[in-house]
């Protein structure tokens, strides 16, 4: 396997062991690698920009995983997950990385759902812009077991790197299970539902309260939450938007001005914000975001 450079993150935050569990992947597997990750939880930030900034800096400290290599740069940074791979994508960790490993995650991130996940948003961030991406779950909140991780995530790793896919990431799950207890990893698509869903509790004058709770693996047979319940890893390929090829023919109509009307200003808005709620990150005049 030709030797890559890996940034490693994550949605639990910097103090995660499951980051350790990627590092060490990567680093067996020969790679350069360097840790980027929230300095707290930012799970369910699924490709948010934001970050805490001070004076227009983004703010980085210095934390580490536990056990981590030595050798293994680590920066805790005051950002979501998908800002952290953007950033990284230009340089702001060292050289761009050529993968981004994302987890390993507290809790499957199955089905749908992967749409709101912070672990899967670093990998899709980092998709667009050319840097191959894997995100890893394992389906515990107090994993028991992760050489069972590790092992399916080398193997992961391993297809990623000789694969040409810059712009789809794997989304893998890991049942928490010793190894020899692993049924083995499994292609599967995406169940109608993820492993929590939320409902409405109570709603009152100027508040709504909401409930969550697990949910059992449907009769979806072929889906990774079916799968993950019955003891298999499961991969699963997503990738960021991209143009509906579908065929559907969208409304439209011509309007009154003329094709020689010139151009119009185009707003870029805002990059990101302050965990306060304040607009930072704003596109100037020459920058392109």
């Amino acid at each position: 396997m030709i030797p890559v450079r890996v940034l490693v993150t994550n949605d639990d935050g910097i103090a995660s062991p499951g980051l350790t569990v990627l590092a060490q992947t990567a680093l067996d597997a020969g790679h350069e690698v360097v840790v980027a990750a929230p300095h707290r939880q930012y799970s369910g930030a699924s490709a948010s920009l934001t970050a805490q900034e001070e004076d227009g800096h983004l703010v980085l400290v210095d934390e580490r995983p536990p056990g981590l290599p030595e050798e293994v740069q680590s920066f805790g940074v005051k950002a979501a997950p998908a800002l952290i791979a953007f950033v990284a994508a230009f340089g702001a960790f060292g050289p761009k990385p050529d993968v981004v490993l994302s987890g390993v995650n507290l809790g499957a991130n199955t089905g749908r759902a992967t749409l709101h996940s912070g672990t899967v948003g670093a990998a899709l961030s980092a998709s667009s812009h050319g840097i191959r991406g894997m995100a890893v779950s394992i389906a515990s909140a107090k994993p028991q077991h992760w050489a069972t991780a590790q092992q399916v995530a080398a193997h992961g790793l391993r297809w990623l790197v000789q694969e040409p896919w810059h712009d789809r990431v794997l989304n893998i799950n890991v049942p928490d299970v010793a190894p020899d207890r692993l049924r083995g990893l499994r292609p599967a698509s995406l169940a109608s539902f993820g492993a929590v869903q939320a409902r409405v509790r109570e709603k009152g004058s100027d508040y709504v309260q909401l409930t969550y709770s697990g949910v059992e693996a449907e009769e979806e047979p072929g889906t990774d939450h079916y799968l993950l319940a019955r003891g298999w890893a499961t991969v699963s390929m997503v990738r960021a938007p991209v143009d509906d090829e579908s065929g559907i023919v969208l409304p439209s109509f011509d309007g009154t001005a003329s094709a020689g009307a010139g151009m119009v200003e185009v707003s870029t808005g805002t990059v990101m914000s302050t965990g306060a709620d304040g607009v930072t990150g704003e596109i100037t005049e020459g920058e392109d975001g």
